[in-house]
């Protein structure tokens, strides 16, 4: 029977282990070796290697990186909606000009049909059913833009107006449109048909007291015929 029956589970002791840290050996007096430090328990974290300016400086790096994310995120989302913008603006202008392609390629179509409501009106043969139906094709034309445009006594445009007929007069000062012959019509400002008419321009014919047309006799300081005979 050992002597000692509780060193048999000394390695099972689980209570707090007590360390003599003092410099002086109480019994001998004598200064003591320092002793190292015991190894950390696996695991364990040492509480003093960080300092508090330490754990400041890691939390204004964190709240930087952050700050820096977070900037380029917005400046990534602000591109993105500016590209959908300029997308949306370009789908819209392209199929509002499709959309105007399309009417005025209709309304071209329209243009015979109606000059013959239009001539039918100017004889008088313009009645009952076919007044109707005609009003109507009128009315849709209208409805999508279609004006018409030349009236006689217009000054002479070559941008809407084309000259099938030529003559001169003594009464207009300079080309004007003295005749519709067919009228042109627009939408908007672009011109889908000119206007043609018969065009009339100034005679030529030099007016009274006009120098060039004086007979000779007639220029101050020129002998006339007699005086010549």
């Amino acid at each position: 029977m050992s002597d000692h029956p509780a060193s048999e589970h000394e390695g099972e002791r689980t209570g707090p282990t007590v360390r003599d840290r003092r410099r002086i050996d109480p019994e001998t007096f004598e200064v003591r070796e320092p002793q190292s430090a015991a190894p950390a328990p696996a695991g364990s974290t040492d509480d003093t290697t960080s300092t508090p300016v330490d754990q400041a400086g890691e939390k204004d790096t964190r709240v930087s990186e952050l700050e820096t994310a977070l900037a380029e995120r917005t400046a990534d989302l602000q591109r993105l909606q500016a590209e959908y913008v300029n997308y949306k603006r370009r789908v819209d202008r392209d199929r509002d000009v499709s959309r105007k392609t399309a009417v005025e390629s209709v309304l071209k179509d329209l243009l015979p049909a109606l000059d013959d409501i239009r001539s039918a009106g100017e004889h008088g043969e313009l009645t009952g059913a076919f007044k109707a139906v005609g009003d109507a094709v009128t009315g849709v034309a209208a409805k999508h833009g279609l004006v018409s445009f030349g009236e006689k006594g217009d000054t002479f445009d070559p941008h809407v107006h084309e000259a099938l007929l030529h003559s001169l007069s003594p009464d207009v000062t300079g080309p004007t449109c003295v005749e519709i012959l067919q009228p042109g019509y627009r939408v908007g400002e672009r011109v889908l048909r000119p206007a043609r008419v018969a065009v009339a321009e100034p005679d030529g014919s030099a007016p009274a007291g006009d120098p060039a047309a004086e007979a000779p006799g007639d220029v101050p300081g020129q002998p006339g015929p007699a005086e010549q005979a």
